[in-house]
């Protein structure tokens, strides 16, 4: 197969007579997979549950819409974690810069924030979505909506829909299934296809809740006043069950269940990890991040006079509303009363988490596809000619750009792996 050098086939066009392929999953991943398919000579049709397509890329874009990040390629990558060396092959042909180039050719601009994400142009993904839609459906690709996939059938050469009006068989040289994860299954994500996969010889792993909040037992009290309520200008810090910590600054978010947002999303990984070894696990919160534990035990030490403790800590300590109550929550009686004990408290809050919020809650998932079922290419070992891509596979990634560009990424590479599987010997086992 002929790649151009901007990474795509330089082969196809809108009525195409290629092998027939079966793209199923219209979420960021199974559309990149579609387009390079049709780029490649391939005649694609997209099958989607829904009655419309990348229905949670359209709602994780209403609050601006995170195409990628800018920051260096090392750090880049070690945001995959255990997964960066499998992840590292799709992004080494398709990683920020590409992407940025790939929504330009689309007609969207787009910038880097003062935090190094990476935004487009007026912030919302449903112009992106148009223009994208409209160049794969010039490129030939036909969509097919409301077609909820069920497996293949007993000889496994044909696959399952099921539609409104009924079951529908669909035959296809190759297919690549970009299923998506467990999260958000409102918007088609349900991970309904997990046995389907497992029965045919498979190996999976089971789905699990991340970028998560997690579950605190809060009282009565601090849920009904706070629940709701940023905490603002804080540093968090966790250490695993093996003894690595890490400290990130920023904010998080106090819910009715317990803590989520930015700063939990960024360690959800070890937290649930930790919860799941070890039952519950504790995180550490350093309420006062700008100023020393020297400095707060010399304030707090200070004769308070007629103030109230409350008044104490807004004044000495900049401690007050969620802040104060989260202190109160977990020091006890006396506590807030010696000076050097709340100083510490205030530098290093322990707040245990007892399990992480239902998957169908987080942002993503992990678990899935696992990487011993698939060759380089993500072709299934055990289904010749059926590639995977995306949310799907067992990976995981923080916010901040880092899943939509391996999805993206990910749908390029299993749709370059199908073209080529195609144009090998053709006598092969196509399901």
């Amino acid at each position: 197969m002929c790649v151009s050098p901007t990474g795509w086939p330089n082969v196809g066009h809108a009525e195409s007579q290629g092998p027939r392929v079966a793209v199923i999953g219209g979420g960021p991943a199974g559309l990149m997979a579609a387009e390079v398919l049709a780029r490649g000579g391939a005649h694609v049709e997209v099958f989607d549950a829904m009655p419309s397509v990348a229905r949670k890329f359209l709602l994780a874009g209403r609050g601006g819409l995170n195409l990628t990040h800018a920051e260096a390629e090392a750090a880049f990558l070690s945001r995959y974690g255990s997964r960066q060396a499998e992840v590292g092959r799709w992004l080494a042909h398709f990683g920020p810069a590409q992407l940025r180039a790939w929504a330009q050719d689309l007609g969207i601009e787009t910038f880097v924030g003062s935090s190094g994400r990476v935004f487009p142009e007026g912030m919302k993904s449903a112009p992106l979505l148009r223009a994208w839609l409209r160049r794969l459906r010039e490129a030939g690709v036909r969509f097919h909506a409301r077609h909820r996939w069920s497996g293949w059938t007993g000889d496994g050469r044909q696959l399952r829909f099921a539609t409104p009006e009924g079951e529908a068989l669909h035959t296809a040289a190759a297919t690549v299934l970009a299923l998506g994860g467990g999260s958000w299954a409102r918007l088609g994500s349900d991970g309904a296809w997990l046995p389907w996969l497992a029965a045919r010889g498979v190996a999976t792993r089971a789905l699990r809740p991340a970028n998560c909040g997690f579950e605190v037992a809060w009282s009565e009290h601090l849920r009904q006043r706070h629940a709701g309520q940023p905490v603002k200008t804080v540093r968090v810090s966790f250490t695993t069950p093996a003894g690595d910590t890490r400290s990130l600054d920023g904010e998080f978010m106090l819910t009715a269940h317990g803590v989520e947002g930015g700063l939990i999303y960024a360690l959800s990984a070890a937290l649930r990890d930790a919860i799941e070894a070890e039952g519950a696990t504790t995180l550490t919160i350093d309420l006062a991040p700008g100023r020393s534990l020297d400095r707060l035990r010399s304030e707090l030490a200070a004769g308070r006079g007629r103030d109230s403790l409350a008044n104490h800590l807004r004044r000495r300590c900049g401690i007050e509303g969620v802040k104060a109550a989260l202190l109160r929550e977990v020091a006890s009686p006396e506590d807030l009363q010696q000076a050097p004990r709340l100083a510490s408290l205030i530098k290093a809050l322990p707040l245990r988490l007892l399990a992480p919020r239902p998957l169908d809650e987080a942002i993503s998932s992990a678990g899935g596809v696992d990487f011993s079922a698939l060759n380089d290419a993500l072709m299934l070992t055990a289904l010749p000619g059926v590639f995977c891509a995306g949310e799907m596979l067992d990976w995981e990634a923080p916010t901040g750009g880092y899943l939509l560009t391996a999805c993206l990424a990910s749908g390029r590479h299993a749709a370059l792996g199908a073209l080529d599987w195609l144009a090998g010997p053709p006598n092969r086992d196509a399901r």
